[in-house]
């Protein structure tokens, strides 16, 4: 709630995204006892999966909301992470936070691809004399009968 009365009705309405798991389903679920069927019917499918192993289940959330300059801000996110052993059965269930989370920089290499990297001359000239006489580019054959 804003601190100006007022003052709310100009911010962007919060989002809820991904799948948000309820505590009090979560606390139905007991380590060594609950199966995956059981968590799958308890809280549903998870977000995601290990990348390599799927014995670890993610269920993620987050509460956006837009700024300015189509942004987005993130002002909650929450990650459940629920291990299985071999068998199927959970476990340990984590809560992991924020601070837990690292920061990924982001490349902003660009793969070039041939035929776009023309100086400004070669894109205002370059089609000159590529067109052959006539229209829409037909050319027409010496001897040959034209329609």
């Amino acid at each position: 709630m804003s601190a100006v009365p007022g003052l709310g009705l100009f911010e962007s309405p919060r989002e809820m995204r991904g799948h948000a798991v309820d505590d009090e389903a979560l606390a139905q679920i007991t380590p060594g006892v609950s199966s995956r069927a059981d968590v799958e019917t308890l809280i549903g499918s998870p977000s995601h999966t290990g990348t390599f192993d799927n014995s670890v289940w993610y269920y993620m959330s987050s509460i956006t909301r837009q700024r300015p300059g189509r942004t987005l801000s993130v002002e909650d996110q929450r990650v459940v992470a629920i291990r299985f052993t071999q068998a199927g059965v959970v476990e340990d269930i984590r809560r992991i936070g924020p601070e837990e989370g690292r920061n990924v920089r982001v490349v902003s290499r660009i793969t070039p691809s041939p035929g776009n990297d023309r100086t400004i001359m070669q894109q205002l000239f370059g089609n000159i004399g590529r067109l052959a006489p006539g229209l829409g580019g037909q050319t027409q054959t010496i001897g040959a009968p034209s329609r």
